[in-house]
């Protein structure tokens, strides 16, 4: 018996130093890109693209669980970028962003961080572009700052609760002291065995773009510290929207809602159609056979839909002059 937990312990430490010698290289390969933005509770990584003084009020985008703001930049940024400022931020735990309290998980906790962002970069309104998890703190924003919020443009939003889970393994990851001592030990030699057929997954029925685990920077998501912030953000998500969605009513600002038909990640009829006949001024594009990665599927058209909502703010402020 001793010796079996002398083999555990030991196995248990190498596979420790393995997962720090593993941070530290996905670090290395995968270093920041913008600057830090420290808010309450959090220290936000944000990038911003494009002129500083182009006309228009400022595109934020969002990113969704298991990413960071890599997937919404390329190629969705980087192509509005070209007129329009834009600014990606990884949201509080993920990507190069920190957060004090691992349970700060909530649309309704890392709604304020983000805002108090912005208002550092001296943007007083914005249209908001957020992708899947993202989606239900895009619509927490636009419920608590109302003010601040020029237009949504949402792409396979989550919206409200759905039946199931969020799968054991968050569950596990999530809870007070197993889940950390998997997150150091087992989750990134796991993880990378898992990594692409997850994100092809993700992206059926449409092929996954080459080279898209390096350019997305997913190896990230493999860090102990992101994997239970990820966890967290999961494992509480429902209950968020539980609370959250008997108030959607209140929503004013434009909101464009892009989803697919095939999408097995985020359910276009429990979430994107019922969203679409609660918001008074919604406008629904569900695209036939596409499925969760709307930005990358159709990038044409989603910048198209944010072009037109920039366009109505723009009209709006000439007609109140």
């Amino acid at each position: 018996m001793l010796t079996v937990v002398v083999a555990l312990a030991v196995a248990g430490l190498a596979l420790a130093l393995a997962t720090e010698a593993g941070r530290l290289l996905i670090q290395r390969a995968f270093p920041p890109r913008g600057r830090i933005i420290e808010v309450a509770g959090a220290a936000l990584h944000v990038v911003e693209l494009g002129p500083r003084d182009a006309p228009g009020p400022p595109v934020v985008m969002l990113h969704g669980a298991s990413s960071n703001l890599c997937v919404m930049q390329h190629p969705l940024g980087d192509r509005l970028a070209r007129t329009r400022r834009v600014i990606v931020i990884d949201r509080p735990g993920h990507g190069w962003s920190t957060r004090e309290r691992v349970a700060d998980s909530t649309p309704a906790i890392q709604g304020p961080m983000i805002m108090d962002a912005l208002a550092k970069l001296g943007v007083d309104r914005a249209i908001i572009v957020a992708h899947s998890w993202a989606g239900a703190l895009g619509l927490r924003i636009a419920l608590d700052d109302p003010d601040r919020i020029a237009g949504l443009v949402l792409l396979a939003p989550v919206a409200y609760p759905w039946r199931g889970g969020v799968g054991r393994y968050n569950k596990m990851i999530s809870t007070p002291l197993i889940g950390p001592l998997l997150a150091h030990t087992i989750t990134m030699p796991l993880g990378w065995l898992v990594t692409e057929a997850s994100a092809r997954g993700v992206f059926a029925p449409q092929a996954m773009p080459d080279h898209f685990i390096r350019d997305s920077a997913t190896p990230l998501l493999l860090r102990p510290s992101e994997f239970i912030a990820n966890a967290w953000d999961l494992v509480t998500l429902k209950a968020a929207v539980v609370a959250q969605a008997p108030r959607y009513a209140e929503i004013t600002a434009p909101l464009t809602i892009i989803a697919g038909d095939a999408d097995k990640t985020v359910w276009t009829h429990i979430h994107s159609r019922p969203l679409a006949a609660t918001v008074a001024d919604a406008r629904l594009i569900v695209l036939p056979g596409i499925g969760h990665m709307v930005q990358h599927a159709a990038p044409d058209l989603v910048a198209s839909e944010i072009e037109a909502i920039a366009g109505r703010m723009v009209r709006h402020a000439v007609a109140a002059q």
